[in-house]
């Protein structure tokens, strides 16, 4: 690898995939509903409680950080009236708060981005993409301007494992990498700490999820019993966090399981009543913009509430949530790209929808398994559909997916409107 030429505050000594250091996670989704959030705020903006609500929020947002590819939005007026598509390369953060409640900071923080995943909304609105990066997977890095002076290139670095880009070159450098690695262009990104994943389980009233045998893990804390439970808080923080008690204790494994979290997430949100109810959207910008980064160029509210108007309608069966293929090295010490990869990365250059091999995540060792007696999530209909109410004049016809683009056997995953269940991890 290259870390004899990172520097000293960024090296990590290397570490076999299946002892990577656990993150927090859940946060792409964290992302998309700050833009619901400001949303549901400016629905009410005849009220001088939601001008204040606005102002509080932008308060809220953290210093932000420039990304390369910005300049792709100059002369943009409104990405998410989104004339196109958006890509966002969300980054979670393994940096300790200050309370020492995850260790002391100054030692056991490396800023690593132990989460990494990238947002992908297609062109004409019909499908979403979020492909989840294992954080000991290989990667060149590009030269990237060195955060702490940004006239000052820091050099190329090969074979690096992905989660020390951050500490190596920051968030920008992590969305350079990202695109060279797929091929698409990443305008906008944010990055997430510890406290964001509880804070915004417990403003969206919780998440249910679904454990198909007693997961025990004395890591995080975890217990749970088989079933069904609704998470908030550092209980979720804790569950997105697990990753000796689930699938084969991988960070594999906890990547599955993140999804199965994520998915019911975005069902939470989507439900009735949830996106239409302005003080549970505040609350979930208010938590979300105290816990996160954000790049230049969502410090515009207006950009924000329209990406919202755009994710908050996508059929669930179209939003999909894909791990990026890799395959173990010979010491088990890292995964690098299977050439699944390169299929993955034509369908989000051609920006077309993708269809998961249903076996796929089921038959993987750290895969998760279809929860028996979930009833499947309808479409929802589009306006104009055939399925729409009848006698609505005003109803105009709705994005329709292209061909689907169907992901070789090894790529797994689930998209929102599978109900699945996190298994253990007997080991």
């Amino acid at each position: 690898m290259t870390t004899s030429r990172m520097r000293e505050t960024a090296a990590e000594p290397a570490v076999p995939a299946r002892h990577a250091r656990m993150p927090r996670h859940g946060t792409w989704v964290t992302y998309a509903k700050i833009a619901a959030s400001v949303v549901g705020v400016l629905a009410v903006s005849a009220t001088a409680v939601a001008s204040y609500a606005a102002i509080d929020l932008l308060n809220s947002v953290k210093p932000p950080v420039e990304l390369e590819s910005e300049k792709m939005l100059e002369g943009v007026p409104d990405i998410g009236a989104m004339e196109g598509g958006l890509n966002f390369v969300l980054v979670g953060s393994d940096k300790r708060p200050d309370d020492g409640a995850f260790g002391d900071p100054e030692v056991d923080s490396a800023v690593l981005n132990d989460v990494t995943m990238l947002l992908h909304i297609s062109q004409d609105h019909s499908h979403v993409e979020v492909v989840s990066f294992p954080r000991d997977m290989l990667v060149n890095v590009p030269a990237c301007p060195d955060p702490q002076d940004p006239a000052t290139l820091l050099p190329e670095l090969y074979e690096a494992k992905l989660n020390e880009v951050l500490a190596w070159g920051g968030l920008g450098c992590v969305a350079s990498t990202i695109e060279q690695l797929t091929g698409v262009q990443i305008p906008v990104g944010g990055i997430v700490e510890f406290y964001g994943v509880a804070a915004l389980s417990s403003a969206v009233g919780g998440v249910e999820v679904c454990v198909a045998e007693p997961i025990s893990d004395d890591y995080t804390g975890v217990q749970l019993a088989a079933g069904t439970h609704t998470l908030s808080g550092m209980d979720a923080l804790q569950f997105l966090r697990v990753r000796h008690g689930v699938g084969d204790g991988s960070d594999l494994g906890r990547i599955s399981n993140q999804q199965t979290f994520l998915a019911s997430l975005m069902r939470t949100l989507q439900s009735s009543g949830t996106l239409s109810d302005p003080a549970k959207l505040y609350s979930i910008a208010k938590a979300v913009l105290s816990n996160m980064t954000l790049s230049t160029a969502l410090q515009n509210p207006v950009q924000l509430v329209s990406i919202a108007r755009t994710l908050q309608d996508v059929d669930l069966s179209k939003i999909a949530f894909v791990q990026y293929p890799t395959a173990y090295t010979w010491d088990s010490s890292a995964v690098i790209p299977t050439e699944s990869a390169a299929v993955l990365n034509a369908a989000l250059q051609a920006d077309r929808p993708v269809a998961l091999d249903p076996d796929a995540t089921s038959n993987a060792e750290f895969g998760t398994v279809t929860e028996p007696n979930a009833q499947p999530v309808e479409p929802a209909p589009t306006p104009g559909d055939a399925s729409a109410p009848p006698g609505d004049a005003s109803a105009t016809p709705g994005p329709t997916s292209p061909p689907a683009e169907v992901l070789p056997g090894d790529v797994t995953g689930l998209t929102a409107a599978e109900v699945r269940c996190s298994t253990a991890n007997e080991g």
